[in-house]
């Protein structure tokens, strides 16, 4: 199967989970309450025919109705790819076509939440560049079918045949379980939650003070966020290496498969807290162009966990052809007045830009002259009260934004105008295309 040829539309089974969708919020909304009889002590759940059949009589219209708006938006979309782009096709009354440029191709995701994996569905979302409104999902899609929909969109991205085999990939690191969990545990804001609640509940056993409870939920429910749900997401954590891009497999109860094409990373940071470093584990996040919002903060974590020279290779990976351990950092000049200021350090050489900064918890921020966007310099009032300043070396919005922070005035203006030359040349001799494998 090519999506070149014909008109493609989702696989069946999404007019069924659309309907139960409905069918579900309208019980969970009050549908419940049907099945439930007022008796002498208070209500209780009886299953005589008179509640059965008053039930059936007022959730069958709703499963008619779930079953029409079902239908309704599985035949409202159609798909095919016409040349370099990619055309989608949506509505019946009022019809709307999308053309979306493989050129601005971010990143494909295969999303497999448990729903959909009980029907052997899975959905694809394309990322593009241009902010929140430029993802395209298809929802859903056979398993096979979304995998050759991906292989296909990636090798046309790439500027090779829509029919090329998918590109081989040679596994590169995987977190296990017993690290990942290790890894949520050993962070001090844990270690102070969980001796937290420790405390709060002995004080409640030992008092006798039933109240404490309430003090101790929101408590619980910051560890559930902090360690259960990275957990949840990361479990099965993998990354290979492809031609066509970096491949990562992870999830629990929603599996998923994110590509990113090659030079669609633009910044990259490195992670080392306090409690890790003895174990010698680091932390690699990244902006890519086209994630944003929360897309972003799902997308944004390359590594959870690893070795910190595994986590140095991957930022090799990433910018091909660089070292970031090899720039040297300079700190900034100090002054016993502008010391509570002057935290971190910067260096430069002439492919990246390398800020470091934090002690309790170490971050190396990287980003690229090919990819830098554009070079500020910034200086609030106290700063220049202080004479210093912050050189930005702007990426795409996301979670890393590299900044030399609180130089000397005039060592920052240097910065400023160095890294704008280096990124100026970089540009000129990137001979990176978006058609990668041309």
């Amino acid at each position: 199967m090519h999506f070149s040829q014909g008109v493609h539309r989702l696989h069946g089974g999404t007019a069924v989970i659309n309907a139960l969708g409905v069918v579900v919020i309208v019980f969970v909304l009050g549908g419940y309450s049907l099945l439930i009889t007022q008796t002498g002590t208070g209500i209780a759940l009886i299953l005589t025919p008179e509640v059965v059949a008053r039930f059936v009589l007022v959730m069958l219209p709703v499963a008619v109705v779930a079953s029409i708006v079902g239908f309704w938006t599985w035949w409202s979309v159609k798909f095919w790819i016409s040349g370099d782009d990619l055309m989608v096709e949506t509505g019946i009354l009022r019809r709307r076509n999308r053309r979306v440029p493989l050129s601005r191709m971010q990143a494909v995701d295969v999303v497999r939440p448990l729903v959909t994996r009980v029907f052997g569905l899975a959905e694809v979302r394309v990322e593009l560049a241009g902010g929140d409104q430029a993802e395209t999902k298809f929802r859903y899609l056979g398993r096979a079918m979304a995998e050759r929909l991906r292989a296909e969109l990636l090798a046309r991205a790439a500027g090779l045949p829509g029919q090329t085999p998918e590109a081989p990939e040679r596994p590169y690191w995987r977190v296990g379980f017993g690290t990942l969990l290790g890894s949520q545990l050993l962070k001090l804001p844990v270690i102070g939650a969980l001796l937290l609640l420790v405390s709060l509940l002995a004080f409640g056993v030992v008092f006798g003070e039933p109240g404490v409870l309430a003090a101790a939920l929101p408590v619980l429910l910051g560890l559930a966020r902090g360690v259960i749900a990275p957990l949840v997401m990361h479990t099965g954590f993998t990354a290979a290496l492809s031609p066509d891009g970096l491949r990562l497999r992870y999830g629990l109860v929603e599996t998923r498969m994110q590509t990113v094409p090659p030079g669609r990373v633009q910044a990259v940071r490195v992670v080392e807290p306090l409690l890790w470093r003895g174990y010698g584990w680091a932390r690699v996040d990244v902006t890519v162009a086209g994630y944003v919002g929360e897309r972003q903060a799902l997308s944004s974590v390359l590594l959870p966990v690893a070795p910190r020279h595994i986590a140095f290779q991957m930022v090799g990976l990433v910018f091909p052809g660089t070292s970031a351990e090899a720039v040297r950092l300079l700190p900034a000049s100090r002054s016993w007045l502008r010391a509570p200021f002057q935290k971190g350090a910067a260096g430069t050489d002439d492919a990246l830009f390398v800020t470091q900064r934090g002690r309790m918890c170490r971050r190396l921020d990287v980003i690229a002259h090919a990819r830098a966007q554009s070079v500020r310099l910034t200086a609030g009032p106290l700063q220049r009260l202080l004479n210093l300043g912050t050189v930005h070396v702007d990426a795409p919005p996301g979670p890393v934004q590299v900044a030399a922070e609180n130089r000397d005035l005039g060592e920052a203006r240097a910065i400023a105008e160095s890294a704008a030359g280096r990124a100026h040349r970089a540009r000129v001799t990137d001979v990176r295309t978006d058609r990668w494998a041309t």
